[in-house]
């Protein structure tokens, strides 16, 4: 867990960094070349570095332990940092799709090789950035860790959209196709529409952890069997999880036969936690509460 941590942590500084000279070459380049997407692009990695930076902060309060204030723990703060990546991109969307706009309704501006240069350079390190921090994000379980790789995702379609969008431009240029020489600013529209996207379904996400959503039916089928695996266990009454950041609680009520004594049912949760936590990942905390049965199925909750 420990190099797992280290691993994240590493992760996001990679993120942070990498955020930073992007965001300077972008708006170097695009400003003194003034490509719209470019410079798009630029303000969009600016808001990357908040983001970065954000993610860094909840990930370091979500690890603190529980404390009486916070008995279940600080998970749900990597989810507050994805919910702010989340606004940071919508902000970038609509910025990137306004001046677009307002960009197609000027004259073209010339593109040159050294802007294509720049946007093929982000969407290369982009996509590495994408690979290696969903990897981690995955593997640590690690809400703002996959949100900052989904925000990576955003530049990969922003680069992408910006190097066919200046190269159009270029060919437009090249054999003054006057259609084209707005490739430039129709890109940037693109990557606002895919960034607005990614930024919705981020948010959603985020909520629906904050709202304490169940988890979704496969896991919560794979609970309930294991549960039932107890042979003492003769009703599942209710079974509730969620998520709490990088990892996830289990809410279980269920039926047991009444005579048993009170050390025979404290044996018995004993044992539906650690089946739960030895073959669930990720589960924190596992909360049973037990009925008693009778054979005619009444229960006394």
């Amino acid at each position: 867990m420990e190099a797992t941590n280290k691993q994240s942590a590493f992760a996001i500084w990679i993120s942070l960094i990498s955020n930073i000279i992007l965001t300077a070459l972008k708006l170097i380049v695009g400003l003194l070349f003034n490509s719209q997407v470019l410079i798009a692009d630029g303000v969009h990695n600016a808001g990357d570095v908040f983001a970065s930076a954000a993610a860094l902060i909840s990930m370091v309060i979500s690890k603190r332990p529980p404390d009486k204030d916070h008995p279940y723990g600080h998970g749900k703060a990597e989810v507050i940092g994805a919910g702010f990546i989340a606004i940071i991109l919508v902000l970038a969307a609509v910025y990137m799709g306004y001046h677009s706009v307002m960009a197609l309704m000027e004259p073209p501006h010339t593109a040159t090789l050294l802007v294509l240069s720049t946007a093929a350079i982000s969407l290369v390190w982009k996509q590495w950035l994408y690979i290696y921090t969903m990897r981690i994000g995955k593997k640590a379980n690690s809400s703002g860790l996959i949100a900052t790789a989904y925000d990576h995702l955003a530049d990969v379609y922003a680069s992408l959209a910006a190097v066919i969008g200046i190269a159009l431009a270029m060919v437009g240029d090249h054999y003054n196709i006057q259609i084209l020489k707005y490739g430039d600013p129709v890109a940037g529209i693109i990557v606002a529409y895919f960034v607005l996207k990614l930024a919705i379904h981020m948010g959603r996400s985020s909520i629906d952890v904050l709202m304490e959503k169940n988890i979704d039916e496969d896991r919560m089928e794979e609970i309930m069997q294991l549960v039932q695996s107890i042979p003492e266990v003769k009703r599942i009454d209710r079974i509730r999880a969620r998520e709490h950041g990088h990892y996830m609680i289990v809410d279980v009520r269920v039926g047991i036969p009444a005579e048993l004594s009170v050390q025979e049912g404290h044996d018995i949760s004993r044992k539906i936690k650690q089946v739960i936590m030895d073959d669930v990942p990720n589960v924190e905390e596992v909360l049973i509460h037990l009925n008693p049965w009778y054979k005619d199925h009444k229960s006394a909750e």
